[in-house]
């Protein structure tokens, strides 16, 4: 039986879960956004386990032997991962006693046990609340609060500060950790064999928290079948990879647009992922001779560290670099195109879309453009009002199709979706071709002396500067009770600060774009303070600009 879709949101088939917590704080069907199933790939069975599509369907259909991870330590086929992930699914189940809808916290760096322990949980029945290694118990705490989380697996490298949320929260159950033993011999004592979860293919299953770098985090809620949507709608489409691909990159699985582009991608054509627990461009460059690497994931400050080393590695394996995480500059996509003949395709996603919403095939890229909605979606251009505003005219992304956003428990739903459509924050511009092309973030947008001015865009122009390492651009005060352009530079270690540089910049950005975008002040900072999965955190700038 399959979905059939027109235009409203569907009715929920019958969930699986004995813990109904999930989908009891879904939020209230008026508030969905409008979904669009328009594309026969995004029509499932109402009875589906993303685990079994995405794990044993390769098994079952010869893959079994063909390496599904890759690590430093170890790889393992399909028919391995299988087996460790029944044994966990077992251990999951009958010694720590989750049921379907248990909420499962799932802390690690990227390797072979993360993967297996997702891929157990979602298989199990269970809901995945997977965490950056750097999140602190505070951090940590919010999230077992807010998802009542009832279990959790662990890194034993990352015991301390789950110990330390641990004591503090009411619901959390049991701990188990892999790297002392534990979770290991428990493993070693179950069977190999276990019974996939019948979940609905509109049970819940992921619980994924944004940065929460504007008050407590958000929790967004996805389905199993959000999870082969991403799959069939941008990888599929756009992406286009086969069985032999080798995909790498820089993001954490707990982020989604590393859980994507590692695990998600290659297991629905049955390819092979490789994970780095440390993955910036040091370790990157290396990682893809050694592995011979065909599609890398990574942010485009990752691209243009590496673009500066690439002559040193054999690269040659590489075929598709897909960049996202923060806007991708014009200098950047072409030093990376310089140094190895490849155009990085740019894509905009989000946690509560999942994955890549716009984006553009090869053959289609345009430099400078984010590109064209993925097949199966819809974007447009709203003003304040949700009213579509003329092309080429500045206002809010606005994005439907099989994925929308539904938070956890959260009366911030009602600023995220509106008028049917999700609203991502994002200032763009769509031209007369359909493309669209990025401007900021709404609160990235500076006015000064009557102007609006995109952050991004000024970034963009430092950044063609042969001295500029890395930059960011905020709004500052003025004193005066206005805004002025101000911008924070990380030079290349052979440049050193000074009056004459910061005027040498500031005539530099004159002549790349309107004069005045010209940042009036520029501070020089040893590094730009970053997320974990390297997106820029101009909050923290302007916290400092007005500190």
């Amino acid at each position: 039986m399959t979905i059939e879709w027109s235009g409203a949101t569907p009715d929920l088939a019958p969930s699986a879960h004995i813990d109904t917590f999930p989908r009891d704080n879904l939020p209230p069907r008026d508030q969905w956004p409008e979904l669009v199933f328009d594309l026969p790939d995004y029509r499932y069975p109402t009875r589906l386990n993303c685990a079994v599509e995405l794990l044993d369907r390769n098994v079952a259909n010869g893959r079994g032997e063909h390496p599904a991870i890759i690590t430093p330590e170890e790889t393992l086929t399909y028919r391995a991962l299988q087996e460790r992930v029944n044994r966990i699914c077992n251990v999951l189940t009958r010694d720590l006693g989750m049921v379907p809808g248990n909420r499962v916290m799932l802390r690690s760096a990227n390797n072979a046990w993360m993967t297996a322990t997702y891929l157990a949980v979602l298989k199990a029945g269970g809901v995945v609340v997977a965490t950056m290694p750097l999140l602190r118990a505070k951090e940590l705490g919010q999230m077992l609060e807010k998802a009542q989380i009832t279990h959790a697996l662990c890194d034993i490298k990352l015991r301390d500060e789950m110990e330390k949320a641990a004591a503090e929260a009411r619901q959390l159950r049991h701990i188990a950790y892999w790297g002392n033993g534990d979770l290991e011999s428990r493993c070693a004592a179950a069977s190999s064999d276990f019974t996939a979860c019948d979940t609905a293919a509109d049970d819940v299953c992921l619980i994924g928290f944004t940065s929460g770098t504007t008050g407590l985090p958000k929790g967004t809620m996805h389905f199993h079948r959000d999870m082969l949507a991403i799959c069939d709608g941008y990888s599929r489409h756009v992406l286009r990879p086969g069985p032999e691909d080798r995909f790498i990159g820089s993001a954490p699985l707990a982020f989604t647009f590393g859980l994507g582009g590692l695990v998600l991608f290659p297991f629905r054509v049955g390819a092979t992922g490789i994970l780095l627990e440390k993955a910036g461009p040091d370790e990157l460059l290396p990682a893809i001779e050694k592995y011979r690497a065909t599609i890398c994931f990574t942010a485009p400050t990752a691209y243009r560290v590496m673009a500066g080393k690439a002559q040193d590695f054999d690269l040659s394996s590489l075929l598709k670099c897909v960049s996202a995480g923060e806007t991708l500059p014009r200098a950047i996509f072409d030093a990376w195109k310089e140094a190895t003949g490849i155009s990085l395709m740019d894509g905009i996603g989000g946690t509560e879309m999942l994955h890549i919403f716009v984006a553009a095939p090869e053959e289609t890229l345009r430099p400078g453009c984010t590109g064209l909605p993925v097949p199966g979606y819809q974007a447009t251009i709203l003003d304040d009002e949700g009213r579509e505003v003329p092309r080429g005219t500045p206002g809010w992304l606005a994005i439907r199709g099989p994925i929308g956003c539904r938070y956890l428990a959260d009366p911030r739903q009602t600023n995220y979706v509106r008028h049917g459509w999700n609203i991502t924050g994002d200032v763009y511009v769509q031209d007369e071709d359909g493309y669209f092309r990025y401007q900021g973030r709404g609160d990235d947008m500076i006015v000064a002396a009557g102007y609006n001015i995109a952050g991004p865009e000024v970034e963009g122009a430092l950044l063609t500067h042969p001295a500029v390492r890395e930059c960011g651009v905020i709004g500052a005060p003025d004193g005066k009770g206005g805004m002025l352009v101000k911008a924070y530079v990380a030079l290349k270690p052979e440049f050193l600060p000074g009056d004459a540089l910061v005027k040498a910049l500031q005539d530099h950005v004159k002549a790349e774009i309107a004069p005045y975008k010209s940042p009036r002040v520029i501070e020089f900072l040893d590094a730009l303070p970053r997320t974990e999965s390297g997106k820029l955190q101009r909050f923290a700038l302007r916290k400092m600009a007005t500190g």
